[in-house]
């Protein structure tokens, strides 16, 4: 099996840290790396290359269990109706949509996204508009988010920590802004638990995946990039070691669909 079709080492997992990409000036995506500098637009470049076929790619290539896992998600945080929750890096707007309906109009849904053309075509999709034009749209950076420290009830970000260069400094703005006692929650995917299930995984993701990508989106690439960045990425436990390190108690998680989602909760 190939580098980038192999589950990365403990070593080099830890190496997409913000301690590593400061040091060595280098980030990653997926297989390719980068300049620290130049992750954010190789990123950017990437989402505006898929944004409008986003949502029905995801369906498709998670044969619908991703709003599934975004449902289980949200229902971990336990909104309230007065809460006022940011989505950050929540492109087009499944988890802020879950929980506008969960907060209703006296709580507020700030979706805070880098990417504007995954901010219009969540804004513009046909499903659940009473909720979209509810939600506040924000195109701004994660690892500087545009608001007043103890500002959300509740934080989460959904796929898209492996996007961010310096993951820690995001953890802590996202950290920063929400109130003491406000809840976290992160939704990202991660190593299959069985081996037999994680072999049936890699051949559908680098030999089914990447054809359905160029048969639907017309872009081969960007879907054999996806699980690279996920063989690179951290699992569970060393995720939870980053949120007590940023400032987050009560971090539990919870293993979605023989882990390749796994959904961490914790506390400020």
């Amino acid at each position: 099996m190939g580098l980038t079709q192999r589950w990365m080492e403990r070593d080099e997992r830890l190496a997409q840290v913000d301690e590593w990409v400061r040091k060595e000036e280098r980030a990653r995506f997926g297989s390719e790396e980068l300049n620290e500098a130049d992750k954010a637009d190789r990123v950017r470049r990437h989402f505006n290359a898929v944004a409008r076929k986003y949502d029905l790619m995801n369906t498709l290539l998670s044969f619908g269990a991703h709003y599934w896992w975004k449902h289980r998600a949200v229902r971990m945080l336990g909104l309230n109706p007065w809460d006022r929750v940011l989505d950050v890096s929540g492109g087009t707007g499944d988890l802020s949509v879950l929980s506008q309906r969960a907060v209703g109009p006296a709580g507020r849904i700030v979706l805070y996204d880098i990417n504007r053309a995954m901010i219009t075509a969540g804004r513009e999709k046909g499903t659940h508009k009473a909720a979209r034009r509810r939600i506040v749209y924000i195109q701004g950076d994660a690892e500087k988010i545009a608001f007043r420290d103890h500002t959300f009830d509740a934080v989460m970000i959904g796929f898209a920590v492996r996007n961010i260069t310096h993951m820690k400094q995001a953890f802590r703005e996202m950290v920063r802004v929400l109130k003491p006692g406000g809840r976290f929650l992160c939704l990202e995917f991660s190593r299959p638990i069985r081996p037999w299930f994680r072999v049936l995984y890699d051949i559908y993701s680098f030999h089914i995946m990447p054809v359905l990508g160029n048969v639907i989106a017309g872009n081969r690439t960007a879907y054999s990039c996806l699980p690279e960045t996920i063989r690179w990425f951290l699992l569970p436990d060393e995720l939870s070691d980053i949120f007590r390190e940023v400032g987050l108690r009560k971090v539990r998680y919870r293993t979605l669909t023989n882990g390749i989602a796994v959904a961490h909760r914790a506390v400020k």
